[in-house]
């Protein structure tokens, strides 16, 4: 799954044309479902009403082809309520929803903001825990409670920390979906017994990461991690600086839009330029 850009004029305003095209990239591409409004999609610098609208194009244009996930967190309770409720109206298939940012909730705090999520929006709900953007980590033994819920689905895990699919299958249970949002370590995530991932490669090497993950899902070790060496560079060099920086580079170097971002937000430092270039050229998705 692509944790998809919001791409913006110079202005700064979003791009509706080109966010189409790159929804119609991730169908022709086989990505198996769009993250709209996560934080590779600047959901931080978007105000409410893009927010929605961002959500809203998405799940209209996308017109049942592709799954649409909505990022619907946020550190008000009553403020991911709603967003959510949005979400659920316009025909999101799920919502992802990152952890409470800057308040720093107990554990407590954390099951209570989620279980009232659920039991207020009647729709698929996918936890997501970043604590290197939120300086907040929701524990296994927090995420084992939630997974009761019914629907709360799910996780997209982004410490990096593959240790964790074995804590949370032990505690949530085998039907409880477990997504890594840490590309370096996808392959062995998905190998550990995780189900997938919510990417930020995948807006640029789609195709190619589809492979990977399809041979990992599949057990096949040892051609996962060989089709991975291409794309390795690319986990790297991504998070050069502050996600999505550099990777709305890559995507204007590659000519699916132009680079354009939004403050404090800035364009990728030129001294990165050489090593994100030779990442899509590695990668095979840029030419020499």
């Amino acid at each position: 799954m692509v944790a998809l850009v919001t791409p913006m004029l110079e202005d700064e305003s979003v791009d509706y044309e080109t966010l189409e095209k790159l929804i119609e990239f991730h169908i022709e591409s086989k990505t198996k479902a769009i993250v709209a409004m996560g934080t590779t999609g600047e959901s931080a610098t978007l105000d409410f009403q893009e927010h929605r609208d961002v959500i809203r194009f998405a799940v209209e244009k996308s017109a049942g082809r592709i799954p649409i996930i909505a990022g619907t967190g946020a550190n008000s309770t009553a403020e991911a309520i709603g967003l959510t409720q949005y979400a659920k109206d316009v025909g999101a298939d799920a919502c992802l929803l990152v952890t409470p940012y800057y308040n720093k909730p107990t554990q407590e705090g954390l099951y209570l903001h989620y279980k009232k999520i659920a039991e207020t929006v009647d729709i698929d709900q996918i936890l997501y825990n970043v604590p290197g953007r939120t300086a907040c980590d929701l524990l296994p033994e927090t995420v084992g409670r939630l997974a009761s819920i019914p629907n709360i689905i799910g996780i997209k895990e982004a410490t990096g920390d593959v240790s964790r699919v074995a804590q949370i299958k032990a505690l949530a249970g085998d039907a409880f979906d477990l997504y890594t949002g840490d590309d370096a370590t996808a392959v062995e995530f998905i190998l550990a017994g995780g189900h997938g991932g919510i990417s930020v490669t995948a807006n640029v090497a789609p195709a190619q990461l589809s492979e990977v993950y399809e041979a990992a899902l599949s057990g096949d070790a040892e051609l996962a991690r060989r089709l991975d060496v291409a794309l390795s560079e690319l986990h790297t060099n991504l998070f050069l600086e502050a996600n999505p920086i550099p990777v709305k580079w890559a995507m204007a170097q590659m000519g699916l839009m132009n680079g354009a971002i939004r403050l404090p937000l800035t364009p990728l430092s030129e001294k990165y330029h050489p090593q994100v270039r030779h990442a899509l050229q590695v990668a095979g998705v840029l030419s020499e």
